[in-house]
């Protein structure tokens, strides 16, 4: 299923609106991503069923991410614990 985009829509813990895109990926820990680059808001679904949002994500990172040969190991190496974040699922 990489590659095939999912949508989610509703509203976040703030209430506000919010859509974001995200396309599935082929990985043992991250199912499915999305970034929003007006907002650079970087949001993940990972396959254990939280989804997060972490914010201040250039959209290069976000390109990195998508070409990585492994896009968990590029999570874990280069934003986990270097963007904030917030579980919003």
């Amino acid at each position: 299923m990489a590659g095939s985009a999912y949508r989610r829509e509703g509203k976040d813990s703030d209430g506000i609106g919010m859509t974001m895109n995200r396309q599935f990926v082929s990985s043992s820990d991250l199912r499915s991503v999305g970034y929003d680059g007006t907002l650079k808001i970087l949001e993940i679904e990972f396959n254990s069923g939280g989804v997060y949002q972490y914010f201040g994500v250039p959209e290069h990172i976000y390109l990195q991410l998508m070409s990585a040969a492994s896009h968990g190991t590029f999570f874990h190496e280069n934003i986990k614990d270097n963007f904030p974040c917030r579980r919003i699922l």
